[in-house]
């Protein structure tokens, strides 16, 4: 990957030498495109190209706007032979600590777009950010989706093969329209949209372009466009989003459904208005998740298919099946988050919680040790918190996909900051995770591990074992980890049954540790014995089985398919 700086400037004189003298760490290319600034702003402009050798100063001789300053120096990266582009603001507005993220996640998705995710401190204007929200909605709509969390933020890279492409076909607004535009226009064309969130400050003494009036109309009337043209030009694209689902993708390469702002709307709801406001909120969204997520969809009627081969008489499901029972799986995730609200919110009160072998593990405890718990995504993983309310003393750490659930986790943490429960955010176990949680388990913490979900990281680094009838992939992963830690190891349900919380605690082993001759046989007995009780209960609670993919698809069906899609994607660039 070879990536440049792009830097529009209009009058800025106050942040830019700043911005530059921080960006000089980094050693990246620059464009710095001076959008016709006043006379002042230009000779500083000159003297600070002059000053950095790895700035290359572009000139507009009048003021076009900032769209048109990014697309000037877009396409001069493109023809340069970079092949991305990070965008920076020139205002100081942005944390660019956060560049090195970005950049690994463009080196990780080198086809998708890399959004900041703003997170706002008190500095910035209400009038903005509640103008923000409007946005939102209408690119939700013209895109038929929430995968563009924030489409105004201009902290972004680009990939300049699909940039250009969009150029040469579209004549794309000019100024304060320009980010957004671009933003749906690409993720119309097939690009990936993949946010993370950053810092956003608003400086005392910034300067802002943004001509209210004008620029509100500009974006309206840019909006009217989008939603006309996604009708008139987008009806098999659309068509297809609702009827086909995603075949080859990984489940963790699928991004969260549901908008962080959308979520935390939820959650406030909940705070105020309790169970039922939150309810009449969330159905609605449940409704138009079940008949827009096809993949998802598609998943829990095969998933329910399974149950019913094995008790075809299960009191939980139809006769026959139907899309009926896929919709209360739907809503019972969505109880479930509700659930998971009150678990983090020490709503749950004692009388409310059977967990009858609980003196098990806290006697474990009182002895000083730590203790793996493994579990699945049955039930509800946040109820492990039932541990700490029995036993107040004690740190559980939740090992979390840093992707796929970052919202809900995020909104989770706002409404209780001093919660015991510890998110160990990882996209996938390694050395420098299991060095984290060995010393987790010599402080005498718990460590939850999922055991039931294989990683797109981690592709052929599984063991096939018979689950609902037919050969699932587990990963290796959580139970390599637990030998490592050397220490007791537990497995956990927590499932919500007759309008109660019920924590299943079995003992799975003392220690998963061997020696290494007979690695392949203790991993494969350990795994062999979880995918079992996994289906045991999984039997008992069908609508509580929240992994919404193809659970049985084999881990090589993903390798070919990653290498199509890696091959088409080389031959595309090789034809430009």
């Amino acid at each position: 990957m070879r990536l440049a700086l792009i830097i529009p400037n209009y009058n800025h004189r106050g942040a830019i030498e700043k911005t530059l003298e921080r960006l000089a760490a980094f050693e990246l290319p620059c464009y710095l495109v001076n959008d016709g600034s006043d006379d002042d702003t230009r000779f500083l402009l000159i003297e600070l190209a002059e000053k950095y050798d790895w700035v290359t100063l572009i000139h507009h001789p009048f003021n076009r706007g900032k769209g048109a300053a990014v697309m000037t120096g877009l396409r001069r990266a493109y023809a340069d032979g970079f092949t991305h582009a990070l965008q920076v603001d020139a205002d100081g507005q942005h944390d660019l600590n956060d560049i090195p993220a970005m950049i690994a996640r463009a080196e990780s998705a080198p086809e998708a777009l890399i959004s900041g995710l703003p997170q706002y401190d008190e500095s910035v204007p209400k009038g903005r950010l509640y103008g923000r929200y409007i946005t939102h909605f209408w690119v939700w709509i013209e895109t038929l989706s929430f995968d563009i969390q924030d489409s105004m933020c201009g902290f972004r890279i680009y990939p300049l093969a699909a940039t250009e492409k969009l150029f040469l076909s579209h004549a794309l607004g000019e100024r304060m329209d320009f980010d957004i535009e671009v933003l749906v226009r690409l993720y119309w064309q097939g690009v990936p949209v993949i946010h993370l969130p950053t810092r956003v400050i608003y400086p005392e003494d910034g300067v802002s372009h943004f001509q209210g009036l004008k620029d509100n109309v500009r974006i309206s009337l840019m909006h009217s466009k989008l939603f006309f043209g996604m009708l008139l030009h987008q009806p098999k694209k659309l068509w297809h989003k609702f009827t086909r689902p995603s075949q080859n993708k990984h489940w963790s390469s699928m991004s969260e459904r549901g908008s962080y702002w959308g979520i935390k709307l939820l959650a406030q709801s909940y705070r105020f208005g309790g169970h039922w406001l939150c309810r009449a909120i969330m159905y609605p969204v449940i409704c138009y998740f079940f008949i827009t997520g096809t993949t998802a969809r598609t998943a829990s009627k095969q998933f329910l298919t399974h149950v019913k081969h094995q008790r075809p008489n299960h009191p939980q499901l139809g006769e026959p099946l139907s899309w009926r029972d896929s919709l209360k799986h739907f809503f019972a995730f969505g109880n479930a988050a509700l659930d998971r609200i009150d678990a983090w919110c020490d709503r749950i009160k004692l009388e409310e919680v059977d967990f009858p072998n609980r003196e098990m593990l806290a006697s474990e405890l009182a002895a000083g040790n730590g203790a793996v718990l493994l579990v699945s995504h049955l039930g509800n993983l946040e109820l492990c918190r039932a541990i700490s309310i029995h036993q107040r003393q004690v740190k559980v750490n939740v090992m979390v996909l840093t992707q796929n659930a970052e919202n809900f986790n995020r909104v989770l943490k706002q409404l209780n900051p001093d919660s015991s429960l510890n998110l160990i955010q990882v996209t996938e176990l390694g050395p420098s995770t299991s060095m984290l949680l060995q010393q987790k388990i010599e402080a005498g913490e718990l460590v939850v591990i999922a055991g039931d979900r294989t990683s797109s990281q981690t592709t052929g680094r599984v063991i096939y074992q018979e689950f609902l009838g037919e050969q699932a992939a587990f990963p290796q992963g959580p139970f390599i980890l637990a030998g490592l830690l050397d220490c007791p190891v537990y497995t956990m349900f927590c499932l919500r049954q007759n309008g109660r919380y019920h924590v299943h605690l079995e003992h799975f082993a003392d220690t998963l540790k061997g020696p290494r001759a007979g690695r392949a046989e203790r991993l494969e007995q350990a795994v062999n014995e979880f995918s079992s009780r996994l289906e045991h209960f999984a039997l008992s609670e069908p609508l509580q089985w929240f992994n919404f993919y193809d659970f049985w698809r084999k881990d090589e069906e993903f390798q070919r398919a990653d290498a199509q899609s890696s091959s088409c994607s080389s031959k595309g660039q090789a034809s430009k």
